[in-house]
């Protein structure tokens, strides 16, 4: 199948209903405020553009996103971890308004991990860290990011569970480069370090890791990255084609973690990165984009 451009697609979709979409609203898009979840979400906003949508992305923090959701100030979220991470703050927009579930943006999963340098007869499990030969030679301070992260939540649960901090461990939030920079400097020594960390993220692209056991299971499992919208707002601004477009958006760990990398490391904008893999996956698009394609070629032939 050849990919139509935006152009044509633009003059199809608008067509005898042009005056409709002009007078159409901009749909606020509200993304979390880290790198992964923006390049995700520059390549969900590409899509809209593609159907003709005005798109403005206005970025948060984990927990605020669902509040602004939750009163209006944003149509949907991009992406929302579920049910583990986010599940609690979705509950907490419904009792306000329904929401629905769209694609299948990639599966994130929490974890705790070391460099593959550190031995694995050593350090496996995180019940190892309390190991005396390992506290010899690993680093006490276990920096992770932001309140209200899923990541942040789990890990001060392992730290009291596993009794780290009376091991004489400490968990420090920051933000995202916080985690980045006091895991490579330790890299870059080959100290012993532990990371608390997701997939995807940018450092698996770039670095070998391993992820340690959580025997206790406090790491919340593997979750879901949707894209969340209000019911109402979504049948507001979408047709149902162009849902079922925005419900066939699947990524993966490995895609978003590269184009994580491309901003963090290559120096490219969310948008370049997007606009770069959507050029050079155009099967995909089309894929994504068919329940539209389908409509106009039924149009067509009317």
């Amino acid at each position: 199948m050849n990919l139509p451009n935006m152009k044509q697609v633009n003059q199809a979709e608008h067509g005898q209903t042009a005056h409709v979409l002009k007078s159409a609203l901009r749909i606020q898009l509200g993304v979390t405020d880290l790198s992964f979840h923006r390049v995700t979400a520059a390549v969900v906003a590409h899509v809209m553009r593609l159907m003709g949508k005005e798109v403005e992305i206005s970025y948060a923090l984990h927990e605020a996103n669902f509040s602004r959701l939750k009163l209006g100030q944003i149509d949907m979220l991009c992406s929302a971890w579920l049910p583990h991470s986010h599940g609690v703050y979705q509950q907490q927009v419904e009792t306000q308004v329904a929401t629905r579930e769209l694609g299948l943006h990639y599966e994130p999963y929490a974890l705790w991990g070391v460099p593959d340098y550190v031995p694995e007869d050593a350090v496996s499990r995180i019940e190892d860290l309390l190991k005396p030969e390992v506290k010899q030679r690993i680093r006490p301070i276990i920096q992770g990011i932001g309140e209200g992260a899923g990541i942040t939540r789990f890990s001060k649960n392992i730290m009291r569970e596993y009794q780290l901090t009376a091991a004489g461990y400490q968990f420090r939030t920051g933000t995202q480069a916080d985690c980045v920079t006091a895991f490579e400097s330790a890299v870059s020594v080959n100290e012993w370090v532990v990371v608390p960390l997701w997939h995807p993220q940018f450092l698996h692209h770039q670095y070998a890791m391993r992820e340690l056991k959580d025997v206790k299971g406090l790491l919340g499992g593997k979750d879901r990255a949707v894209l969340l919208a209000r019911e109402d707002r979504l049948t507001e601004h979408f047709t149902p084609e162009q849902i079922a477009v925005l419900d066939k958006i699947t990524l993966s760990n490995q895609i978003v973690a590269e184009l994580d990398y491309g901003v963090n490391r290559l120096g490219l904008s969310e948008d370049q990165v997007a606009s770069h893999f959507l050029t050079n996956n155009p099967a995909m698009l089309a894929t994504w984009l068919a329940p539209l394609l389908t409509q106009m070629m039924q149009e067509v032939a009317l």
